[in-house]
């Protein structure tokens, strides 16, 4: 059943709010953009971390974000590029990174690789 909600996304960096009544079979990314908002988006696959928002209240699907680990999900981070309200939502915009950090930064410089020399790169 189709139906609209109400979503409401606090752009944490300008201080802006935003509103509007948001289809329940559409992106909220997509649909706020058809509005005239510009909201940051890379990937709109839900692989990156670029649309990453922190849910104040209400609910939302995302079962194609890939970039977002159940932990965050579970703490309430969403990537609006992939999410559809299934209830009157409010959330707030990330920090650029803020998201990806939480998501990959454990796994940055904590290895043993090195950077391979030009000749161990050359095939025979």
């Amino acid at each position: 059943m189709n139906k609209s909600y109400k979503v409401i996304i606090r752009n944490k960096e300008t201080g802006e709010t935003y509103q509007e009544y948001v289809n329940s079979n559409e992106y909220i990314l997509k649909e706020f953009e058809k509005k005239g908002f510009k909201l940051p988006f890379s990937c709109r696959n839900g692989c990156c971390t670029s649309c990453a928002v922190k849910i104040i209240s209400g609910k939302l699907e995302q079962p194609e974000a890939m970039g977002v680990s159940q932990a965050l999900r579970d703490k309430g981070f969403a990537l609006l590029c992939v999410a559809k309200a299934v209830e009157d939502l409010e959330v707030e915009t990330t920090y650029y990174d803020e998201v990806y950090d939480l998501q990959f930064g454990q796994f940055f410089g904590k290895g043993n690789t090195r950077k391979a020399a030009p000749w161990e790169l050359e095939e025979d």
